[in-house]
């Protein structure tokens, strides 16, 4: 193989084959994998003045990581988990490339076991108390189709303690209202679980899923994204953390709504641990 093309024929094996078909990762995982390249490349021309297609494999030693995990952390602000992550992803790269590589196997095995991720600190996840996810429900008006997909929305995210992407990613069929009543969620790497869910949100689901039903999809209705735009397309997980942070704000008008922290989808996630802890 020619040298000086070996990283780039490696690299897109492992996004295109590798990630995708072997691992069988997400699209929000290979995501992530994608933005550690793209900041390894800006570093290159940066700082090495070497453009993208001029780097290679022999460029991977551990002294080079080193220098570029720095780099992230003092030039671009980055915090020590996501520094971290970016070593994760690389050495991912490492790992699948080494067997492929035997020439450079010395320096991958200097990376693979002795570049180490930081410690960092233990923090402290914020939740909402009963009385202020009250206040949050409360927000949407449900006089609107709009509002009644909304608090839909808030509740599920609370009583499935959902990721983000699992719930952008529920469609119709996934709902089960029969006794016990379920939602299937499709989690990291393909898994799928099934959370129950509380008797309130079934009712809610069920006036819900009989309005869906009314408008024409174009596809069968069991595909359908549950939570959908105007346009039909299923909500992303940045429209969903738009309308959280829409109700979040209109709740702060009410003085018993005291929460001095970013209210994100991952505090509604804790509030419902927090919540069940609490009444065992």
């Amino acid at each position: 193989m020619n040298k000086t093309n070996d990283f780039a024929l490696h690299l897109t094996s492992f996004f295109s084959q590798y990630l995708p078909g072997e691992r069988n990762l997400s699209v929000n995982t290979i995501a992530s994998y994608r933005d550690t390249f793209r900041l390894l490349f800006l570093f290159c021309e940066k700082q090495k003045s070497l453009p993208a297609n001029r780097i290679t494999l022999a460029l991977f030693t551990k002294e080079f990581l080193v220098e570029f995990l720095h780099w992230i952390e003092t030039e671009r602000g980055c915090s020590i988990m996501t520094r971290n992550q970016r070593l994760y992803a690389i050495r991912g790269f490492i790992r699948y490339v080494q067997s492929k590589s035997p020439d450079n196997l010395l320096e991958f095995t200097r990376i693979l076991t002795t570049a180490s991720a930081k410690r960092t600190a233990k923090t402290i996840v914020s939740y909402l108390t009963e009385l202020e996810l009250e206040i949050l429900f409360q927000q949407p008006d449900i006089k609107t189709r709009q509002g009644r997909r909304d608090l839909v929305l808030l509740v599920l995210l609370y009583d499935t303690a959902a990721r983000v992407q699992e719930l952008a990613d529920i469609r119709v069929k996934d709902v089960r209202l029969v006794s016990p009543a379920v939602i299937t969620l499709r989690g990291k790497g393909n898994k799928y679980r099934q959370v129950p869910i509380m008797n309130r949100t079934k009712d809610l689901l069920q006036g819900f899923l009989e309005d869906h039903k009314k408008h024409n999809w174009g596809t069968a209705i069991g595909e359908a994204p549950l939570f959908s735009n105007p346009q039909h397309q299923k909500l992303s997980r940045w429209g969903i953390s738009h309308i959280l942070n829409k109700y979040v704000e209109l709740a702060r008008k009410d003085s018993r709504f005291n929460v001095g922290f970013p209210v994100t989808p991952h505090v509604l996630r804790h509030a419902k641990a927090i919540v069940y802890a609490q009444k065992v």
